[in-house]
């Protein structure tokens, strides 16, 4: 390797280091932020509470209240739903792609089923799917269902239209230049569609768990809520978190591995 390429993988190098460091450092200081400014009650503790007891909330409700099962219930919850939505997703948005005049007479309606607030719906879904894990993942295939769809046509429609020209002018056919033209050179925007689904996937799935859920993280929430236990409360949040950070590295991780 010339000098100059040497030079450049070491500023990138450094550059990643610099990075998670600032990131390590940032996350450190707030925690150790969050837990003084608890101890010395400067903020509210009860309602705050602080990560050590946290910590040891996630501890009692590993040992007493089975964290596990309602750890992998939302994650089921969510992963069924996710799948759904990003398979379904794909297909209406092929579909709306190649029957231009079928997109024109629904825009309008998936605008308004965009902007319906999906929990409105809940009593009705819960009426129909019944109480149980199957009413949770419609209202989460709801939300995310419409912004997939949406954005998966819109990677579709911003291909340069002169590519399209060109395989045209080689007489490739419809399925051609879907297959060999529109999807490949979408690759990112379906990536994007997925890091944006699986975040709106969770936010369905604790929505349902909310309003119907025996399990969950949701309902370990909202049951918080209801007994005034803000640690547990707490405690679901940051497990929440911690699990939304895994997908999304997962999901980056899939997009590296696609693109290269």
């Amino acid at each position: 390797m010339s000098e100059e390429h040497i030079h450049y993988l070491k500023k990138i190098r450094k550059e990643k280091i610099i990075v998670f460091t600032s990131q390590i450092t940032i996350l450190i200081g707030f925690i150790l932020l969050w837990e003084i400014l608890s101890k010395y009650k400067i903020i509210n503790p009860f309602i705050f509470s602080s990560p050590t007891r946290i910590l040891t909330t996630i501890k009692n409700l590993y040992l007493n209240y089975d964290l596990i099962s309602h750890i992998l219930t939302t994650l089921y919850e969510t992963l069924i739903a996710f799948l759904l939505g990003i398979t379904l997703s794909f297909i209406f948005a092929v579909i709306l792609y190649e029957f231009k005049i079928l997109n024109k007479i629904i825009d309008p309606y998936l605008t308004m089923l965009n902007s319906l607030p999906k929990v409105a719906l809940g009593p009705l879904i819960i009426i129909i799917s019944g109480a149980s894990s199957k009413s949770i993942i419609v209202m989460a295939l709801l939300i995310n269902l419409i912004v997939g769809i949406m954005t998966i046509y819109n990677g579709f429609n911003n291909i340069d239209p002169d590519l399209k020209k060109l395989f045209q002018t080689f007489h490739a056919s419809r399925m051609d230049i879907l297959l060999k033209l529109t999807i490949p050179a979408s690759y990112k925007t379906i990536i994007s569609s997925l890091k944006l689904n699986i975040s709106m996937t969770l936010i369905g799935v604790i929505m349902g768990e909310f309003l119907v859920s025996r399990k969950g993280l949701g309902y370990l929430i909202i049951y918080g809520t209801q007994v005034f236990n803000l640690d547990m409360v707490m405690s679901g949040i940051i497990i929440l978190i911690i699990i939304s950070f895994i997908l999304y590295k997962i999901i980056t991780y899939i997009e590296k591995k696609l693109l290269k």
